[in-house]
């Protein structure tokens, strides 16, 4: 089971740009990854092809089952 946590970013131009977190600590506190998206939107250490991030757009956990299977 993969989980990442994906925080998404409104950018200047209106699109959304996500960055995802591998492996997250659960139980995911909520303010906590407020204040970081705020922190990473004031370090302004980021640019999209859609341009700079200026809001915290929203945050989610996903949860992903993979099953390989051995083919040779």
């Amino acid at each position: 089971m993969a989980k990442t946590l994906e925080l998404q970013f409104d950018t200047e131009f209106g699109k959304t740009a996500k960055i995802t977190i591998d492996n997250p600590k659960e139980p995911v506190d909520e303010n906590l990854v407020k204040l970081s998206m705020g922190q990473i939107i004031a370090a302004n250490i980021f640019t999209t092809g859609s341009g700079k991030l200026v809001s915290a757009k929203g945050a989610r956990v996903i949860d992903r089952n993979v099953t390989d299977y051995e083919l040779a």
